[in-house]
């Protein structure tokens, strides 16, 4: 399959990804889309968008400085939100993004991050980055970025996410 990597570097391609989102029921304020343009005019985020035969199949961002505190201490970059679209996946195009976004780290970083899920939705990711070489960081399980505890009550939601990292070559 024909993957297209695009950097979003234009208002258009804000459109095409703003409206792809609202069609998969993928809910961002507006802000969200400004404040991701306006990180990658400043080099603080990479945001990539996938297209097949012209058709947004996927998005995702590298951002150099991770909301999560172990990965902004360390300086790992971390490759955050990465969606493909339900009629688009087990084509390789999650692959494709990460391996764009190790390239670019690897210039100049010897190691990239990434959050997973742990809920049954995120089983397919979670095996995409075993197989990819990404191993727990080795701080537990994290809820909305804090350490949880033995004992703590959480809820299994998206911000119930291991952090995994790769040493790259």
């Amino acid at each position: 399959m024909n993957v297209t990597l695009k950097v979003l570097d234009n208002t258009e391609l804000k459109s095409i990804w703003k409206e792809a989102f609202q069609q998969q029921n993928i809910m961002r304020p507006d802000e969200y889309y400004d404040l991701c343009e306006y990180e990658n005019q400043i080099g603080k985020r990479v945001t990539l968008l996938a297209f097949v035969h012209e058709e947004l199949a996927g998005v995702s961002h590298l951002k150099y400085e991770s909301s999560y505190p172990y990965f902004r201490e360390q300086s790992i970059p971390e490759i955050n939100d990465l969606n493909v679209f339900p009629d688009h996946r087990r084509n390789g195009i999650a692959n494709r993004i990460i391996e764009e976004f190790e390239n670019i780290v690897r210039k100049k970083m010897p190691r990239i991050g990434i959050g997973v899920g742990l809920y049954r939705d995120y089983g397919a990711a979670q095996r995409i980055y075993v197989r990819r070489g990404y191993i727990p960081d080795g701080n537990g399980i994290m809820y909305n970025n804090e350490s949880v505890v033995p004992g703590d009550m959480v809820c299994a939601d998206d911000d119930l996410n291991l952090y995994l990292i790769k040493e790259l070559d």
